[in-house]
């Protein structure tokens, strides 16, 4: 049975899902192989599409102090 997050995990969880997207989007291609052979989660890209600015800043900022 899964245990229901509270808001400061389900935002603990997103950012951290962002935050694996990002190096794994970022990684460089390999040499001598094919120019798009990074895996990553489409379904993530979508969602990250869809959030609202403000929210992305506030997910990518997550670590930093206010």
């Amino acid at each position: 049975m899964s245990k229901k997050l509270n808001r400061d995990e389900k935002i603990a969880r997103q950012a951290a899902d962002l935050a694996r997207f990002v190096r794994q989007y970022a990684r460089p291609k390999q040499k001598r192989q094919e120019p798009n052979d990074r895996d990553y989660d489409r379904k993530q890209e979508a969602a990250i599409k869809k959030l609202a600015p403000e929210d992305l800043d506030r997910l990518l900022r997550d670590d930093e102090v206010d």
